[in-house]
């Protein structure tokens, strides 16, 4: 069993910046594939970015390439993601998900433990 807790929401203006963290409880933090999901009002969920277990290769929705960076401390128990360029489209409740499966994901199906969410909201 793992317990996810998300921090470093908030409200930013349109070009800021923000990184959200996720700490794991439990001593098996580091054996998961780790992933962020995000849902606007009135819109489904989304992938947004994904991690390998040791952290060496990791998978980004197309459209946020190159504003997030997601990374993880496997010693810490925590996974972050580092937003830059943010924009309005960015508002959203964003989670972090663990998954057992030792290949990366972009659906949040194939992910078994979720956090509760954390809000991002970006004005223009």
């Amino acid at each position: 069993q793992v317990q996810l807790v998300e921090s470093g929401g908030g409200l930013v203006q349109a070009g800021g910046s923000l990184r959200l963290s996720c700490a794991a409880s439990g001593r098996t933090f580091s054996s998961y594939v780790m992933g962020w999901f995000r849902q606007a009002p009135g819109k489904e969920r989304e992938f947004v970015a994904t991690i390998s277990w040791s952290g060496d290769n990791t998978y980004y929705a197309h459209s946020l390439k190159g504003r997030f960076t997601i990374s993880r401390d496997n010693a810490k128990n925590t996974v972050y993601l580092q937003m830059n360029s943010l924009k309005p489209e960015d508002t959203a409740v964003y989670y972090c998900a663990a998954s057992r499966l030792e290949r990366l994901s972009v659906n949040g199906k194939l992910y078994h433990y979720w956090g509760q969410g954390t809000q991002v909201t970006v004005s223009s």
